[in-house]
């Protein structure tokens, strides 16, 4: 799924923590009979930005370098919707003849793409790549299933912990240090300021509810053998689910009013000064400053169970990848290079904001922008991802885990009796995908 500058629906991958990423192979081998022209156009489809202007710039100057020592080669650029990109991508693995050389796309569409085979293994490339060591491990996880490269990490995201400077330092309280502490302090805001969501949740916000289920120890998934079985009704998972729901009710964000909301929505509720904290990306920064809220709050990194402890975030982030029907193999290569290269992740940080994912690039970012801070010490801290399965597409399009939050803070079911309907949706969906 796609995580972008502007306040993206939850989306985008790297490492599920003490999980092998191996997902399923190909359904065919990987080869470079097609073609491999040293000259021409390549035709690369990227997503369009809701202020898209910038990136534009920032490729274009990218394709300029690469034009520049690619005698008799060009770049041709298309901006796709993303919420059409499903239906077009799809189109252009069944048809290659008309599918482009290079596509961008959502890091938790990895093993799908793969499975698909719709993306070039282009791991000896990465691997001879120099700058492709200062990949962050996590990063250079979102475009791996088993042990094959499926493309380059374009930019990746996290979330952390916003809340109201004004609002605490009048109510003389701290930013939490624990998980438990977070929903006491949600609590306790409420109770002193009831026209505020203590903490912004939606029963609909996945990625915001995944660190609470990460930080008690539990998991969505475990693999064994290359297949994934849903873990989200283990007794860790449980204790995960329980926490976050614990904070829809009349004390905190009425279950009537925050059920049916996402993540969007919950980011909204801070940036319009209607909730003291709210789980958002480095990406939702842009719109917290653009609202009233400006000037009175601060970034934290979300607390874990324990004081000190940083709850493992959902680490979202787009790729690029090379189509395997194309032409123009080694040339498409480069280009991805040219497009995801240090120079070029620099230079759209500053244009869009997008967390680059070198680790010395985004030092570099952190210190000339301090709100990246507390996302980078995030990342540091251990992010985690979705199951690296073809069926992750499946449970996130059926909205799986958002009606089983849904139905828990509604009162429909409990959580030992929604979280077991959940895992057998889940393991229906790795079924079909293996």
């Amino acid at each position: 799924m796609k995580l972008s500058a502007r306040i993206a629906a939850p989306v985008a991958a790297l490492v599920l923590a003490g999980l092998t990423a191996t997902g399923c192979a190909p359904q065919t081998s990987d080869s470079r009979a097609e073609g491999d022209a040293k000259t021409g156009t390549l035709r690369v489809w990227l997503f369009q930005e809701v202020g898209n202007k910038p990136k534009e710039q920032v490729v274009d100057a990218a394709v300029a370098e690469f034009e520049k020592t690619h005698k008799g080669a060009k770049a041709e650029i298309e901006y796709i919707p993303v919420d059409t990109r499903a239906q077009r991508v799809k189109a252009a693995f069944n048809d290659p003849k008309s599918a482009p050389d290079l596509i961008e796309y959502g890091n938790t569409d990895t093993a799908g793409y793969v499975r698909d085979g719709g993306l070039a293994d282009i791991s000896e490339e990465f691997a001879a790549w120099d700058e492709a060591g200062d990949t962050d491990p996590t990063a250079r996880q979102s475009v791996t299933v088993g042990d094959k490269i499926y493309g380059a990490p374009l930019f990746v995201g996290v979330r952390a912990l916003y809340y109201r400077t004004d609002v605490f330092r009048e109510l003389g309280i701290e930013a939490p240090r624990t998980q438990a502490e977070l929903i006491s302090t949600a609590k306790k805001i409420h109770r002193k300021k009831p026209d505020l969501y203590g903490l912004a949740v939606g029963g609909a916000y996945t990625y915001g509810a995944m660190p609470f289920i990460w930080a008690a120890g539990g998991e969505l998934a475990e693999e064994s053998g290359g297949t994934y079985k849903a873990a989200i009704n283990s007794g860790k998972a449980r204790e995960g689910i329980e926490a976050y729901t614990s904070l829809f009710g009349d004390d905190n964000c009425p279950a009537a009013k925050c059920a049916a909301l996402g993540g969007n929505a919950t980011v909204t509720a801070f940036a319009s000064g209607k909730a003291a904290m709210a789980i958002g990306g480095d990406f939702s920064h842009a719109a917290v400053e653009a609202g009233p809220v400006k000037g009175a709050y601060a970034v934290v990194p979300l607390p874990g169970a324990t004081e000190g402890s940083i709850a493992p975030a959902f680490a979202g982030g787009n790729n690029i990848g090379v189509l395997r029907s194309s032409a123009h193999r080694s040339l498409a290569v480069d280009l991805m290079k040219s497009l995801t290269g240090k120079r070029t992740q620099a230079k759209m940080f500053d244009a869009m904001g997008f967390l680059p994912t070198y680790t010395d690039v985004r030092d570099a970012a952190a210190k000339k922008e301090p709100f990246v801070e507390p996302f980078v010490r995030t990342l540091g801290a251990g992010a985690k991802f979705v199951p690296a399965s073809p069926g992750w597409g499946q449970i996130d399009a059926s909205l799986i885990l958002p009606t089983m939050f849904q139905e828990i803070v509604s009162g429909r079911k409990d959580v030992a009796k929604a979280s077991d309907d959940a895992a057998e949706k889940m393991d229906a969906a790795f079924a079909d995908a293996s």
